[in-house]
């Protein structure tokens, strides 16, 4: 469901799971309103796959082919509600890119319908997948660094320039600090637990980007967040996220704790993680070691990145393919089995409730707890966007864990 840019790294997810045996479905059709890219995507996955999919350019032709037992959905995120919605009420099965709906009361809606239809709703969530970020998670949960005071996500600098797609900058359409900032509260739940409470806001630092061609893109969504957030177990975290500002760039994501810190390297990179504590610094087979049977990765990822998870040193363009298909292949196991998927509807939920505490703090002036983010009661920020995506009807409530 959508033949742009996310599709073809989909695609590739795809191809990358046929080439290590693991690919347990077919894909059987393609949509997009524009038929040629739906057309051209038919294309390389028979090139790539060695059958061509039938090409859907409607959301009925779509539910009405039969063959169709689940949808992955790449469309951008002001969509995700109105296509996954009727699709999960049939029963159809969903994969949905994040962030999982622009506000609170699409997430609900999505959640509504899996359940009415009993089908799985999951959240392609990939940061996660990769050996860094599990093994940053066994380091907590192995309690090598203590009793835990401290998380720091800092990636600042950059440039005037488009960041991916004009899209992206619109408030409307899934701003560039929902659509990165989910990423980050995402991996602060898979490391820390729950985020309790959230203060800060959203800025737009570039009030006009440049696409490649030099044509000026005026932002209307913010592309900065500022944030201190609190999780339910007492960790503090600092995050910022500022993607302007040209010369160096800071990126740091580090866990502090009364028996040392870890540095968690940049997501789909080789580098390493490290735990720095007295008695000198844990990395690499020494902390593999240290973790013992704490640190496994599964097969589908050993298969698809490597021992180590990381994809190795090839291009980059072949790791993000391994990391998606990492996660496609757990909600084809979960459609499979019946399990529930690694990162469900409620956890995509979760992540983009976090990012709307972090702006809804900026709207009220004072810190704002993500569960009241999530039952509805705090929207101020929402409100213009649920109107523009005719939301305003429904309740908005998002049922907890």
């Amino acid at each position: 469901m959508g033949c742009g840019g996310m599709g073809r790294r989909h695609l590739s997810g795809y191809a990358a799971l046929a080439r290590s045996g693991l690919w347990q479905g077919d894909l059987v059709a393609v949509y997009d309103l524009r038929v040629e890219a739906a057309q051209a995507l038919a294309d390389d996955a028979e090139r790539l796959l060695g059958r061509r999919p039938v090409v859907h350019t409607d959301l009925d032709g779509v539910l009405a082919d039969e063959r169709i037992a689940a949808l992955d959905l790449v469309t951008d995120p002001s969509s995700h509600h109105a296509i996954a919605v009727p699709a999960l009420r049939r029963g159809r099965h969903v994969l949905s890119e994040k962030p999982l709906g622009l506000t609170m009361r699409a997430c609900q809606a999505m959640l509504d319908a899996a359940r009415e239809g009993g089908a799985v709703l999951a959240t392609a969530e990939n940061y996660r997948r990769g050996g860094p970020n599990r093994m940053a998670r066994a380091v907590v949960d192995a309690g090598l660094l203590g009793r835990l005071h401290l998380m720091v996500q800092l990636m600042v600098g950059g440039s005037d320039r488009v960041l991916i797609t004009p899209w992206r900058h619109f408030k409307q359409s899934g701003s560039i600090a929902l659509d990165m900032g989910v990423h980050l509260t995402d991996l602060v739940e898979f490391y820390l637990g729950p985020v309790e409470t959230a203060y800060g806001r959203g800025i737009v630092a570039e009030p006009v980007r440049r696409s490649a061609e030099g044509d000026a893109v005026h932002a209307t969504g913010e592309d900065s967040l500022l944030a201190q957030l609190r999780t339910t177990s007492g960790v503090e975290v600092q995050l910022a996220y500022v993607p302007s500002g040209p010369g160096l760039r800071y990126v740091q994501r580090t866990i502090h704790g009364s028996a040392g810190s870890m540095v968690i390297p940049r997501d789909r990179t080789a580098g390493e993680v490290e735990v720095h504590r007295a008695d000198g610094v844990l990395r690499g087979a020494d902390l593999r070691a240290e973790l013992g049977d704490a640190f496994t990765l599964d097969q589908r990822t050993v298969a698809l990145l490597g021992p180590d998870g990381t994809g190795g040193d090839v291009e980059f363009a072949e790791i993000d393919a391994g990391y998606l298909a990492v996660e496609i292949a757990d909600f084809v196991d979960a459609v499979l089995t019946g399990r529930p998927p690694e990162v469900d509807g409620l956890a995509g939920a979760r992540a983009v409730a976090g990012v709307l505490a972090v702006l809804e703090s900026g709207v009220a002036g004072a810190p704002v707890r993500v569960e009241d983010v999530l039952s509805g009661a705090v929207h101020a920020y929402q409100d213009k966007i649920d109107e523009g995506l005719d939301l305003l009807a429904g309740s908005g409530e998002v049922a907890s864990r």
